[in-house]
């Protein structure tokens, strides 16, 4: 395997923008703690639009979970994990909210397909950077953008995006989504596979995490050829 490196420019995946809401919700609640009594009308009106908001980041972290872990109760289970362990301070700003809560999802997730399949999340052994359709560790190398894709796992397609997932191997799986859908640098992911995924993974670097990315864009772009294939 390469010997690992990180450079500077370590490409990372452009997540869907947090709505203006929840920005507009944060400064509210942030108003609230300034030490100051408030009555009850205030912090309701404060707090105008919680349940909308919680139920989008509830919905968010389900779609992250289930195409990690399937769908279903361990998915269900894994939402409210990420939800008791995101840190309290972390959403004061929502970009950090959002990701604390990905990240608590996703240690709880591989810790959940670990214990499934102990070798599932094994480090790739003896891999070797190997000539691909994709020439970067980018989304957009395989012809779609983050919010294509974002189109594509919630959109008409999503079954058949869902059964193209499924149909990858564990790993090949789980670093896609990490990176592709979760956002996590291929440094971060490295770390988050060694940290939770079990015996097995202690050998993840950022190279073989490249590596195996490129291999799941590769699949991504065959994927879309067939379906442009097909709708002619």
């Amino acid at each position: 395997m390469a010997n690992e490196s990180i450079p500077s420019n370590d490409s990372r995946i452009l997540l869907k923008p947090i709505p203006a809401e929840a920005h507009a919700f944060n400064r509210r609640v942030s108003g609230l703690l300034d030490g100051q009594p408030k009555d009850e009308a205030t912090v309701a009106q404060a707090l105008e639009g919680m349940d909308s908001i919680v139920d989008q980041i509830a919905t968010g972290l389900y779609s992250l979970a289930s195409m990690l872990a399937g769908e279903g109760e361990d998915s269900v289970r894994l939402v409210e994990t990420a939800v008791a362990n995101t840190e309290v301070s972390a959403c004061q700003d929502p970009e950090q909210a959002r990701k604390s809560s990905r990240r608590a999802l996703c240690e709880a997730a591989l810790k959940t397909l670990a214990e499934r399949n102990s070798g599932c999340l094994a480090a790739p052994e003896g891999l070797e950077p190997a000539e691909t359709c994709i020439e970067d560790d980018d989304l957009e190398a395989a012809g779609v953008s983050g919010e294509e894709l974002e189109r594509m796992i919630a959109g008409p397609d999503r079954d058949r995006v869902r059964k193209w997932l499924a149909s990858l191997p564990t790993g090949l799986r789980t670093v896609f989504v990490l990176r592709a859908v979760a956002g996590f640098s291929a440094a971060e992911t490295a770390g988050l596979l060694k940290a939770d995924g079990g015996p097995k993974a202690a050998g993840w670097n950022v190279d073989a995490v490249r590596v195996v990315f490129r291999q799941g864009l590769c699949s991504l772009a065959s994927q879309l050829l067939q379906a442009s294939a097909a709708s002619r």
